[in-house]
């Protein structure tokens, strides 16, 4: 099969494509052939490091949207040609080729109708997202909610997601995106480049601070934002864990959520991982019928791809890019 291939531990541009066997997959799994492919942080990250499981050469690419090809032994909850998405395991090779492998457990069926791409732009940030708001912070109707990076993919489906569930949304980016965080349902965006994040969300809600925060940035963003959570308030940490001394003990009483998306595939059990089907059903179910934006920015054919990971690397990229097999 044709695959875009990594050597070893490097920056995306390293990537090449290179002609590997075939997959077969084993008992309870099976093989998709690949239509679509979002583009994640998570892959330049790998990328850099590498993972002490992987084969070498490695493939990147954690959001698969195929046609299910072969079945493994004892797999019988999905058919043949069914279109399919799922979230990879970080230790596998996954989708920046003709065919990938993937736990049966995992597999999230496409509404008919909703586009490859559009279904593939969902896993990695729409599933983190989903944990975050619906899952650990259950944000209501009456909740006030900060979301920092709201026009990246993990906050813009926080943005979305916590304004279908009725709570004000107030969102920081750069002045540039705060019509598009807007669309997306944010009631207010700060400028995080030349206003106080702090000093305006306390404007904003009269002094009473937020119920829940998602944090996409990083530890020293969620440790700021504990302070801004009001009594018994939450935060979901997506990149990095705030420090609990920044607030007094047996105070604000904050509740930590931190959001561990491919865990489910290292500590987690079969719940955990038949968990990750049942979100992303439930998400694509949402496109499909127009009450989620995938938030498709572009599509790069299988060339294009390295390119557009270095470009994501540079944490300029609005929404979402996905691979689309020619």
């Amino acid at each position: 099969m044709r695959a875009l291939v990594l050597d070893r531990p490097g920056t995306c541009d390293t990537l090449r494509p290179a002609e590997l066997p075939t997959p077969l997959p084993g008992p309870g799994r099976v093989r998709v052939r690949v239509e679509a492919c979002g583009l994640n942080p998570s892959d330049y990250q790998r990328a850099a490091y590498g993972i002490p499981e992987w084969e070498w050469p490695a493939i990147l690419g954690l959001d698969v949207v195929g046609l299910v090809d072969t079945l493994g032994e004892g797999v019988t909850a999905v058919g043949l040609g069914q279109r399919v998405a799922f979230h990879g395991d970080i230790r596998e090779r996954g989708g920046f080729a003709d065919y990938a492998l993937a736990d049966a457990t995992v597999l999230a069926p496409v509404p008919d109708g909703l586009e490859p791409a559009r279904a593939a732009a969902l896993p990695s940030a729409g599933l983190t997202a989903h944990q975050a708001v619906v899952r650990r912070l259950r944000v209501g109707k009456d909740d006030t909610v900060l979301v920092t990076g709201g026009a990246g993919g993990v906050g813009g489906f926080a943005v979305q997601l916590a304004a279908r569930a009725g709570a004000r949304v107030i969102a920081t980016e750069a002045a540039h995106n705060t019509d598009h965080v807007k669309r997306l349902g944010a009631d207010a965006v700060i400028d995080f480049r030349g206003e106080d994040i702090a000093a305006r969300v306390r404007e904003l809600t009269d002094g009473r601070g937020v119920d829940a925060v998602v944090d996409t940035i990083g530890s020293d963003s969620a440790t700021a934002n504990l302070g801004l959570l009001v009594h018994g308030g939450g935060l979901a940490a997506v990149a990095g864990r705030p420090d609990l001394n920044a607030v007094a003990p047996f105070g604000l009483a904050p509740s930590v959520h931190e959001i561990a998306l491919g865990a489910a595939y290292l500590l987690g059990d079969h719940r955990s991982r038949v968990q990750l089907s049942i979100m992303l059903a439930e998400l694509l179910e949402m496109a499909a019928d127009g009450r989620l934006d995938p938030m498709l920015s572009r599509t790069v054919p299988f060339e294009d791809v390295p390119g557009a990971l270095v470009e994501l690397s540079g944490r300029q990229v609005r929404g979402k890019i996905v691979y689309v097999a020619s």
